[in-house]
């Protein structure tokens, strides 16, 4: 029987597609706090959503290969502000705000959550969202509160688990059928997991490649 939610498999020349896209190099855009600081919506977009420290920043910089493109902070909720990265001149790579303990007044965060909800409404161009979930925790109550949201967004979502590199492989399965069963829940997920290290290079390849063949 096979099992919902599969990790996700690359053909050979749609990892050489990601990897020539992401050859090209890529370069900090901008960072934005309100909608009317969105850059044009003129090339295909792509979004990187997750928990604060479950390693989004680390992922884009991997993805990229630029070790201090995205900041990576050991202090939850530093990033407060929706940060466009471009990847030529053909896609944008969004990295959203961390949910989810963000050291910051009530207010903030409120404002953060409607700056996201709108941005996932209004963007045309926004192709996929992608959840990050560290492999050591499974999906978590916070992490359903933006599933729920993708949903109710109408915008297709694909898991990827961070950190793959720190468990074994039987706590990976036990990680990975909970997440399965999350998902269950969601029609806007993907059917497809990405499992990933940024430390070990593990499935970013396979990352690189469905962006670059998004239609």
């Amino acid at each position: 029987m096979t099992l919902a939610f599969p990790i996700a498999e690359m053909e050979p020349s749609e990892i050489e597609v990601g990897r020539k896209l992401f050859a090209q190099g890529a370069d900090f855009l901008k960072g934005v706090v309100a909608m009317d600081g969105m850059p044009p919506a003129d090339r295909m977009e792509v979004c990187f959503a997750g928990r604060s420290n479950v390693g989004k920043s680390t992922l884009i910089n991997a993805l990229t290969g630029r070790r201090a493109l995205a900041r990576a902070s050991n202090t939850p909720g530093r990033t407060q502000e929706i940060n466009f990265f471009t990847a030529t001149d053909s896609h944008y790579l969004v990295d959203l705000p961390g949910y989810g303990f963000a050291k910051a007044p009530l207010q903030t965060v409120e404002k953060w959550q409607r700056l996201l909800k709108a941005y996932l409404a209004g963007r045309a161009t926004l192709r996929r969202a992608f959840v990050l979930i560290d492999a050591r925790h499974g999906v978590k109550a916070v992490d359903s509160d933006i599933l729920k949201l993708l949903d109710t967004s109408a915008v297709g979502f694909q898991v990827v688990l961070t950190k793959a590199d720190k468990v074994k492989e039987k706590e990976l399965d036990i990680v990975l059928a909970q997440v399965r069963a999350a998902l269950a829940k969601h029609p806007a997920a993907y059917p497809e997991i990405v499992v990933t290290s940024s430390e070990t290079g593990d499935g970013i390849d396979t990352l690189r490649a469905i962006i670059a063949t998004l239609a």
